[in-house]
């Protein structure tokens, strides 16, 4: 007896998370052009809705049973423009290339800093690529660039709307440590958290603690008071984490060594 064989699935809805994927890739090409043309508010928003779609292709694929190789490949290459070159490039036009005002050589840091960025950026999400099964999922080793991205953007956003009085000018050198600092954790081997469940195989393993959902309406809420400022402080809170949390385990370890 011939066995019926389900008809084959659309390969129209292959298209579905690439769309998305295509769409972060867009709103971080349009970061650069908006960037270019002095629009420093819609080119760090920008930013922020291709990190959105970042979250939202990875999830239909999965949910639709759409994950392929050339999505994996095609998201990573989206990554490197959305959160590697835009936000070196928003950060060069709106702030660093100030440096040239202090003369030719920190002229040339400033420039030599964007793309230190968006080198780090490219390293990375390479080493991300090739340890993806390999890692514990509880943890990021290096802050992710989607998190370098947006703590650049609420930086830049933050101030350069105007509210609190001060230009990306007046503000390089604040710029260069944010740019550099950053660049740096990207690549470093310090863990952040990810946010993505709780290390257990399984279901388990995308399960979160009932307190971290319970604080996402009181951040939306705060979110909505100031959002660019609130973004800046969590982008900070977050870059810090990582460093705190190092620090924390290597002075719990001199203690045990000392007991």
């Amino acid at each position: 007896m011939n066995e019926i064989k389900p008809p084959p699935r659309s390969r129209g809805i292959y298209l579905l998370p690439n769309l998305f994927t295509t769409a972060g890739l867009f709103a971080g090409f349009f970061a650069i052009i908006a960037a270019a043309n002095g629009q420093f508010v819609h080119a760090a928003i920008a930013v922020f809705v291709a990190g959105l779609m970042d979250g939202i292709d990875g999830r239909v694929a999965r949910l639709t049973g759409t994950s392929s190789d050339f999505g994996v490949q095609y998201d990573s290459l989206a990554d490197l423009v959305s959160f590697g070159l835009a936000p070196a490039l928003v950060m060069y036009h709106w702030s660093l290339s100030a440096l040239k005002f202090d003369g030719g050589v920190m002229g040339r840091v400033g420039w030599v800093v964007a793309f230190l960025y968006a080198a780090c950026a490219a390293l990375r999400l390479a080493r991300f690529n090739t340890q993806v099964g390999t890692v514990d999922k509880r943890w990021f080793i290096g802050l992710a660039s989607p998190a370098a991205a947006g703590l650049m953007m609420s930086f830049v956003w933050a101030f350069a709307d105007g509210e609190l009085g001060w230009t990306g000018e007046e503000l390089r050198y604040v710029a260069l440590g944010v740019t550099l600092a950053a660049a740096l954790l990207m690549v470093s081997r310090i863990r952040f958290w990810s946010f993505k469940g709780t290390g257990e195989g399984g279901a388990k393993a995308d399960r979160i603690p009932f307190v971290v959902l319970a604080l996402v309406p009181l951040v939306l809420a705060i979110l909505f008071i100031d959002l660019p400022r609130t973004l800046l402080a969590v982008g900070v809170v977050y870059a810090l984490s990582g460093p705190g949390y190092w620090l924390w385990q290597r002075v719990r370890r001199h203690k045990d060594a000392q007991a």
